[in-house]
C-alpha cells in the first residue's frame, strides 16, 4: 500500500476495502469495527447516556497525546460526566489526500490504547477522504453510549456547596497552543489528555448522593463552565487562587502571552460541585485514583453576587471572571 492517503480511496472501491482491512480493522480490532451498516449492541440498561463530539485539533500530535487519544478520552468523559458508565464508541474517520499512512497508523494505534484503558469498545465507524488542501490531515467524529446503572442526575445547587477540581488547570490547552506556535520557551508542557470514567466512577460508588453536578471544563475552561452554570441563577460561584493548582510551565507561558489559565481547554479534568458537608471525603475519594491524585476544592457556591463568577485573588481581592466573547484558543480539540 502506498505511504500517503490516495483521493481513490473515497470510492469505495478495492483501495478503501483494503485500507479499512489491512489498517483500521487490523489495528482497532476485527472482532470490535463490524463492516455492516450498524453495529448490533446488547445494553442491558433502562437509561443511557448518548453524546457525539468532533475533532479538528492542530497539531494532531502533542506531548501527552494526539487527536487519536483525544476523541477517545474526549468522549469517555462526556459521558462519564453525566455519571453514566462508558460502553461503546463510534469512529468517522476524514482524511485529507496526502496524509500519511504510518501516521494514520500511530492515531489509530492510540486510539486503541485509550479505549482499551477506558475499558470501552469502538463498535463501528466510517472513512471518507477529501481532496488536497480542503480538510486538515485527519478530522474525527465519535458518538458514545454509556449506561446509567444508578440513578445519578443534577441536584439543585445551593449556596455553600463546594466546587471541585481533579488536578491542574489549564495543561491542555497551553501544551497546544505552545506546541502549534513553536515556542521555544515552553518545555516541560503536557496535556492532561485522559479518560476519567474509573475515577467517577469510584467517586461515585462511594459517595452516590453527594454530587450536584459535573463537567468536564475543555473549551473555554474552568471559568466557562463556572459562568455556564450560574447564569440567570439566584447564587454566584467564588474561586480561591490560592487553592488553584496552576503548573508553573502554565503559568509561565501565560504570563509571557497575556492568557487567562482558567480560560484554557482542560482534557483530564472533572470539575464537581458537591455538598459541602461532603467535600472533603469526595475529594479523598479521588485522591485514590491516579487521576485524581492532585484533587482538591478550588471554590464556593455564594449567595453573593448572583449569576456572577467571581475569583477571590491571593492578596484578598476580588475580580468578576466574565463569559468570553469567542473563544481565548481555538482548535484545541
Amino acid at each position: 500500500m502506498d505511504d500517503t492517503i490516495l483521493a481513490g480511496h473515497g470510492s469505495g472501491g478495492k483501495l478503501m476495502n483494503r485500507m479499512i482491512n489491512t489498517v483500521i480493522r487490523e489495528i482497532l480490532g476485527p472482532t470490535s469495527i463490524q463492516l455492516d451498516d450498524s453495529a448490533i449492541l446488547d445494553i442491558p440498561a433502562r437509561r443511557l447516556a448518548f453524546t457525539t463530539d468532533t475533532f479538528t485539533i492542530t497539531p494532531i500530535f502533542f506531548p501527552g497525546g494526539d487527536i487519536g487519544s483525544l476523541a477517545v478520552n474526549g468522549t469517555v468523559n462526556d459521558l462519564a460526566v453525566m455519571g453514566a458508565r462508558p460502553a461503546y464508541l463510534s469512529c468517522a474517520l476524514i482524511l485529507e489526500e496526502g496524509f500519511l499512512m504510518d501516521e494514520l497508523r500511530r492515531v489509530l494505534q492510540s486510539m486503541k490504547r485509550a479505549a482499551d484503558a477506558a475499558g470501552v469498545s469502538i463498535v463501528t465507524g466510517d472513512t471518507k477522504v477529501v481532496g488536497r488542501g480542503k480538510g486538515d490531515k485527519i478530522f474525527i467524529n465519535t458518538a458514545g453510549i454509556g449506561i446509567l446503572d444508578t440513578d445519578v442526575q443534577r441536584r439543585p445547587i445551593e449556596p455553600g456547596d463546594m466546587v471541585l477540581l481533579n488536578g491542574a488547570i489549564g495543561d491542555h490547552g497551553i501544551t497546544v497552543m505552545a506546541e502549534r506556535n513553536g515556542l521555544s520557551f515552553s518545555r516541560g508542557l503536557v496535556s492532561d489528555c485522559a479518560a476519567l470514567n474509573r475515577m467517577i466512577g469510584h467517586v461515585l460508588e462511594k459517595n452516590p448522593q453527594s454530587i450536584k453536578f459535573m463537567r468536564d471544563p475543555t473549551r473555554g475552561g474552568v471559568a466557562s463552565v463556572l459562568n455556564e452554570i450560574v447564569k440567570g441563577a439566584d447564587f454566584g460561584i467564588t474561586l480561591f487562587e490560592r487553592r488553584l493548582f496552576i503548573r508553573e510551565e502554565v503559568r509561565g507561558v501565560c504570563e509571557i502571552l497575556g492568557i487567562d489559565p482558567l480560560y484554557a481547554a482542560n482534557e483530564g479534568k472533572a470539575l464537581m460541585i458537591v455538598r459541602r458537608a461532603d467535600a472533603e471525603q469526595v475529594v479523598q475519594a479521588m485522591r485514590e485514583t491516579p487521576e485524581g491524585a492532585d484533587a482538591r476544592i478550588i471554590g464556593e457556591v455564594t449567595a453573593e453576587f448572583p449569576g456572577k463568577a467571581q475569583l477571590e485573588t491571593a492578596i484578598g481581592g476580588r475580580r468578576i471572571l466574565p463569559l468570553l466573547v469567542e473563544e481565548q484558543l481555538p482548535r484545541i480539540c
